[in-house]
């Protein structure tokens, strides 16, 4: 048996490379990310199916290697895959076209064959922890945890010691201001309060220069024309990028029809809160594929450090199938016989 590994930006990538140089009959048998690579696939293959039978090979009579791969016993990953993706809620055309990425695909892991399948039919574009190109607006549906995701995102920027800027337009809703101003007080943030888009365009020239500047939005009905001209008229006060955050758990239907009126609101991102309260993400998937809108980060719990996970093919795979992630984070145990392990 031959191994050989594959270095490749996506997981996509990684797996025609490994076709083109191995051919369809190798099998991957690992795969994990790398800093500053992408990914890395390791594939195996018979030297016999690679070079052809030749001195020595199964053709001349000889017996076959000792190291040939033996199939494992057990479930199809791409069932198993199939079945998370039913679990979840996932709408068939979404369903379809994921399953439709890997079908071809002999990957023997489910975990890796879904962060394929992710990765074929999602963007994933996580925020950065250095300097925002343009300031960050989160905006969202009331309820969505928008606050306490800025409250989160500061914390990451404060414990990294960098200079960010916090600027809220929440002044209308009762204790928005006192919520995220009780996060900054404990940072020794300046937290900044606007009114109107003129106010907002000012307060972001006053924070010109900071590393990172995070706007608090207030929730916006989606379906409500008026509410969401009110946010269009503060996103275009100035050079702002809007993310939009939604709660894992909803209906599939409304999760697309809300993402739909974030994007045309300038919305290309998409930032989800309460996965540790949902077990079914398919309302997510939906979103962001019915609205063509790339994952960033997420969050995973209710604690404000460390509250965010920065969203990958392979991270969001394992918070799709924990079971999976379980079972390969268990200590591997040999059962011993006689004297010998």
């Amino acid at each position: 048996m031959r191994l050989k590994s594959f270095h490749a930006p996506t997981m996509q990538e990684a797996m025609r490379l490994v076709r083109e140089v191995l051919g369809d009959d190798a099998i991957i048998v690992a795969s994990r990310e790398e800093e500053g690579v992408g990914v890395r696939v390791t594939a195996a293959i018979e030297e016999e199916e690679l070079f052809g039978a030749g001195a020595g090979g199964p053709a001349n009579g000889t017996a076959a290697s000792p190291l040939s791969f033996i199939d494992p016993v057990g479930p199809d990953p791409l069932d198993q895959v199939s079945e998370a993706l039913i679990r979840h809620g996932v709408p068939p055309d979404v369903n379809q076209a994921m399953m439709e990425s890997i079908e071809t695909l002999d990957v023997r892991d489910p975990l890796m064959a879904l962060s394929a399948a992710l990765d074929s039919v999602f963007a994933f574009q996580p925020l950065s922890d250095g300097r925002f190109p343009r300031p960050v607006m989160l905006v969202g549906p009331p309820g969505a945890g928008k606050t306490l995701t800025v409250a989160k995102l500061c914390t990451r920027a404060a414990l990294a010691k960098k200079p960010i800027g916090v600027i809220s337009t929440d002044t209308d809703r009762a204790g928005g201001i006192e919520q995220l101003q009780a996060f900054t007080r404990v940072l020794k943030l300046r937290l900044i309060t606007v009114e109107d888009p003129m106010a907002l365009a000012d307060a972001l020239l006053v924070q010109k220069g900071m590393e990172q500047v995070l706007v608090d939005s207030a929730g916006r009905n989606p379906y409500s024309a008026a509410e969401m001209k009110e946010l269009r008229d503060l996103l275009v006060a100035a050079d702002i990028e809007p993310i939009l955050v939604l709660p894992a758990g909803m209906d599939a239907v409304e999760a697309v029809e809300t993402a739909l009126a974030f994007r045309q609101v300038g919305a290309k991102r998409l930032l989800p809160t309460r996965l540790d309260m949902a077990r079914r993400l398919g309302s997510l998937l939906a979103a962001a594929h019915g609205a063509g809108l790339a994952f960033a980060d997420a969050g995973t719990t209710t604690k404000v450090a460390g509250g965010l996970t920065p969203l990958t093919p392979t991270t969001l795979a394992k918070l799709m199938m924990p079971e999976m992630e379980a079972a390969q984070q268990q200590p591997r145990r040999t059962k011993q016989t006689g004297t010998h392990a």
